[in-house]
C-alpha cells in the first residue's frame, strides 16, 4: 500500500466535489464537515465523471450528472438506480496535518 499526499483539510470546500489525478487514477474528493471520501472518479453504470455531480452532504452522497445514479460516499456502494455496482473508495488517513489517500 502507498500514500499519496492530497494537500490538507483546508484545501477542499464542504460540500464541494474535486477532481484530483493520483498516480494513474483519476479521483474524486469531497469533504463533509471534517470528513473526506475519496472514490474512483467514474460512474459504475455509464463511465462519466463523479466530481461534475452534486453532492447530498445530509445523506453523504455524490450524483452521477449524467442518469442520476447516487453512490454512498462511506463506501462506494450504489444508493440508487441505475447503477447496481459500487465504485472504488479510499481510504482517507491525517498525518501531521496533511490528508493522504491509501492505494494498493
Amino acid at each position: 500500500m502507498t500514500n499519496f499526499d492530497i494537500g490538507t483539510l483546508d484545501d477542499y470546500v464542504h460540500g464541494q466535489a474535486v477532481q484530483i489525478k493520483v498516480s494513474d487514477r483519476v479521483l474524486v474528493i469531497v469533504r463533509i464537515d471534517n470528513d473526506v471520501y475519496v472514490l474512483d472518479d467514474r460512474c459504475s453504470h455509464e463511465d462519466f465523471s463523479l466530481s461534475l455531480g452534486e453532492v447530498d452532504v445530509a445523506t453523504c452522497e455524490i450524483e452521477c450528472a449524467r442518469h442520476g445514479a447516487m453512490f454512498n460516499l462511506k463506501d462506494g456502494q450504489p444508493a440508487s438506480f441505475p447503477a447496481t455496482q459500487p465504485v472504488v473508495r479510499y481510504d482517507v488517513v491525517h498525518e501531521a496535518g496533511r490528508l493522504q489517500v491509501v492505494m494498493s
